[in-house]
């Protein structure tokens, strides 16, 4: 596999697809992975992206390198497997009404955490080289505890840097719906990550 300093220095030109397996199916996978919690739905997703790119050749403009367009499109998949996670989670009763329970959290009117539920210091600023690399997998782990639909608009949200509308385009989802999703998604990493990590 090319290491990720020459891949860097790669000119925006396509190799022999042939190669892409080797140049590209490690990181692809990974990217699958950390957005989506499933090995065998990524693996399934890393190939239907390598056919998609021999079927797309021809629309290869050479604007971007080769791995960033099959992350493209990988990324276009990924989303499409969110949408299919959406649609089932929406159908559960209660989301509607769960925009209430932030009440719960916050002192109304206040802007702030009510003392029961305020976070603890996490201590992450740290420079520690070792402690970070410990945090971002004991993260990983938390967002592997998270239902599907709650890990799709976080990584949307905080991996993928996408805008709010397009999250809520992309996975169907009104606003409201994504303001609840991704309050619920912070509270139960906060507290996972406070059990595990601090």
């Amino acid at each position: 596999m090319q290491s990720p300093e020459n891949y860097n220095t790669a000119t925006n030109s396509l190799t022999d697809p042939r190669k892409w397996v080797d140049l590209h199916s490690d990181y692809l996978y990974k990217y699958a992975l950390t957005r989506i919690n499933d090995t065998e739905t990524a693996r399934e997703l890393v190939q239907d992206t390598l056919l998609a790119g021999l079927e797309r050749l021809d629309k290869f403009e050479g604007k971007s390198t080769e791995r960033t367009w099959l992350t493209a499109i990988l990324k276009n998949k990924v989303v499409d497997v969110y949408r299919k996670r959406s649609s089932a989670f929406i159908k559960q009763p209660g989301l509607e009404t769960a925009e209430h329970e932030m009440d719960d959290f916050f002192e109304p009117d206040a802007c702030n955490w009510k003392p029961d539920h305020r976070p603890q210091e996490f201590g992450i600023e740290q420079p520690d080289c070792l402690e970070r690399k410990e945090f971002k997998q004991i993260l990983q782990k938390c967002m592997q505890k998270l239902p599907g639909l709650w890990l799709s608009v976080f990584t949307m949200k905080h991996m993928d840097e996408e805008a709010t509308d397009t999250i809520c385009a992309d996975l169907n989802i009104t606003p409201s719906n994504f303001w609840v999703i991704i309050h619920r998604a912070k509270l139960n990493l906060r507290e996972c990550l406070q059990k595990h990590w601090i």
